[in-house]
């Protein structure tokens, strides 16, 4: 098995999901204002151990990596980055994040999805990565135009959530080399 890149930035480490995160998650997962535009979510710490158990299977399966957000002087938990849907034949791979509703708008987000798709291009020779917002979210449309994704359509109608058909936007970011 090969050894779980983590990523450091001037204020951020991301590291690899450990078991002792159960908590942490289950409280950004079940939080409404996180899973408002989030399409996961849990409503017991026992529920919640299926996405532990799916970031460490997606790494196992090299079908994508995600990382916990944490402070890099201290513990503290922010959140989580990460792609899945790696298709290598294409070269391309989705992204996602969600971050704990007390450290929104400080910069963490655009910080960790900086290294994240860095590591992307550089590493993982991805040349497109790809990010599906429903079209209501405006931090995360925002977000991704900070980290210089292009807007490239909407899909009308695509999804069912809570019982309504909503529709998302489709970005995407491109390697430059």
């Amino acid at each position: 098995m090969k050894i779980f890149p983590t990523l450091s930035t001037p204020r951020l480490t991301l590291r690899q999901f450990q078991q002792d995160d159960l908590e942490s998650v289950y409280y950004g997962l079940s939080d409404p204002r996180v899973i408002k535009y989030y399409g996961v979510n849990y409503d017991s710490l026992i529920a919640t151990q299926e996405q532990i158990d799916w970031f460490k299977l997606i790494e196992v399966k090299e079908e994508g990596i995600w990382w916990a957000i944490c402070d890099r002087q201290k513990p503290t938990f922010f959140g989580a980055v990460g792609f899945n849907n790696w298709n290598k034949t294409h070269r391309r791979i989705e992204m996602g994040y969600w971050l704990l509703p007390q450290y929104w708008n400080k910069g963490i987000m655009k910080e960790a999805g900086e290294a994240a798709c860095n590591y992307a291009f550089n590493t993982m020779s991805v040349h497109r990565i790809e990010a599906f917002v429903e079209s209501e979210n405006q931090n995360s449309k925002k977000l991704l135009t900070q980290l210089s994704f292009s807007y490239e359509g909407l899909m009308k109608d695509s999804e069912i959530k809570d019982n309504q058909f909503i529709s998302l936007e489709i970005y995407a970011k491109l390697n430059a080399y």
